[in-house]
C-alpha cells in the first residue's frame, strides 16, 4: 500500500525586511540602525524572546582558579571564572555564573575565542593523571578531534559559559535564576524575558569579562551553541553586535528554521509544557487553539517576525 504524504505550504511568503512599517524602502544603513531594526527588536522582545529588564543588578568577575595545561600537542592555560550577580536586592535567589577560558599558552599575542554554551571544565592539569575515558567528546575514538582541540590547534582559544548557571531549562525556574531574581522570585510578566534572552545575556556577560582579559582578542570573539543553545546563540548574536560571528547547529523553530513554514519543528512546539519557558509569556498565545481571543497560530505573529 503506498504511503501518502500531504505537505501544507508555508502560511505565507517571508516578511518584506528591508521595509519600514510606514512602508517606506530600507534605502540606507543610517534607516536600518536607526528605524528598521529598532521597529524588529521591539516586536521581537515583546512578541517572541521578551525584554531584558532594566535593572538586571552587576556582574562580578572573578578568577576561581587557573591551571597548565596540555590540549593535543599544545600548552594551554585553563582559568575557571565565576560570575556573581549582584543579590542585594533579593538575597533570597544567588545567581553565579560559570565560565572556562582556555587560551593556548605561547600566543604572541592576544587570541580569537569561540565562545560556547555548555558546561566544559578546565582541561587536564599538567602531571595530573588522566580519568578513565566515559564516551563524549574526548574519548579516543576514531574520527576528528574534540572541537576544542581543532580551535587550540589553529591558535584560537575557547571559553564556556554554562547556562543552566543563569537560568534553568524548565518551567518551574522561572522564579529562580536571573529571571527570578529580578523579579524577586515572583512569577514574570507577558513581555519579560524567556530563558533563551536569559542565557543570552549570560554570554553577553561572559563577553564583558573577555573584553577584560589580555590573552583574548575581545573583537574576534565568536558564539556557538547546537539545538536550544543553537537558538540561544542566535539570540546572542541578534542583540549583542560584538560577537565576531555565531555558529549555530540544529536550532529548529526559534532558531534559524522560518515560523511560517508548516515542515519540522513548530510553534506549537514551543509553547508547550516542555518548552515554553524558552520564550517570552506573549509567546504562548500563537499555539492557543482555543482561548477568550480565539485561535492563534504562526500566521499571527507581526507581520516582520513571520519569516
Amino acid at each position: 500500500m503506498p504511503i501518502t504524504m500531504i505537505l501544507k505550504p508555508s502560511l505565507s511568503r517571508p516578511a518584506e525586511v528591508l521595509t519600514l512599517k510606514n512602508g517606506k524602502k530600507v534605502a540606507s544603513a543610517e534607516t536600518w540602525w536607526k528605524q528598521r531594526r529598532p521597529e524588529i527588536v521591539e516586536d521581537f522582545e515583546r512578541e517572541v524572546v521578551g525584554r531584558v529588564p532594566r535593572n538586571v543588578p552587576k556582574v562580578t568577575w572573578t578568577i576561581a582558579n587557573t591551571v597548565s595545561a596540555t590540549i593535543g600537542s599544545r600548552a594551554v592555560i585553563g582559568k575557571q571564572l565565576i560570575g556573581h550577580v549582584d543579590n542585594t536586592t533579593y538575597p533570597l535567589i544567588n545567581v553565579d555564573i560559570q565560565m572556562t577560558l582556555v587560551t593556548p599558552a605561547d600566543a604572541p599575542g592576544s587570541v580569537h575565542v569561540m565562545l560556547m554554551f555548555g558546561g566544559g571544565g578546565l582541561p587536564q592539569a599538567a602531571g595530573e593523571a588522566v580519568p578513565a575515558a566515559r564516551g563524549g567528546v574526548n574519548s579516543p575514538v576514531a574520527g576528528d578531534p574534540p572541537a576544542t582541540q581543532q580551535l587550540i590547534a589553529d591558535g584560537w582559544g575557547y571559553a564556556y559559559v554554562n547556562p543552566a548557571s543563569v537560568q534553568a531549562d524548565n518551567g518551574a525556574g522561572l522564579t529562580r535564576g536571573i529571571i527570578g531574581l529580578v523579579n524577586k522570585g515572583q512569577p514574570r510578566k507577558p513581555d519579560d524575558w524567556g530563558a533563551l534572552r536569559a542565557w543570552a545575556w549570560g554570554a553577553s556577560c561572559g563577553l564583558d569579562y573577555l573584553e577584560t582579559d589580555k590573552a583574548v582578542d575581545a573583537k574576534h570573539v565568536g558564539i556557538e551553541g547546537v539545538s536550544r543553545y543553537g537558538k540561544a546563540a542566535l539570540v546572542t548574536m541578534a542583540f549583542d553586535t560584538r560577537f565576531a560571528l555565531v555558529l549555530v547547529g540544529s536550532s529548529g523553530e526559534g532558531g534559524a528554521k522560518l515560523h511560517r513554514r508548516n515542515w519540522g519543528e513548530a510553534v506549537e512546539n514551543l509553547t508547550g509544557a516542555s518548552e515554553y519557558h524558552w520564550m517570552a509569556g506573549n509567546f504562548l498565545k500563537y499555539g492557543a487553539e482555543e482561548a477568550a481571543f480565539g485561535s492563534k497560530n504562526a500566521g499571527d505573529l507581526p507581520w516582520m517576525l513571520m519569516s
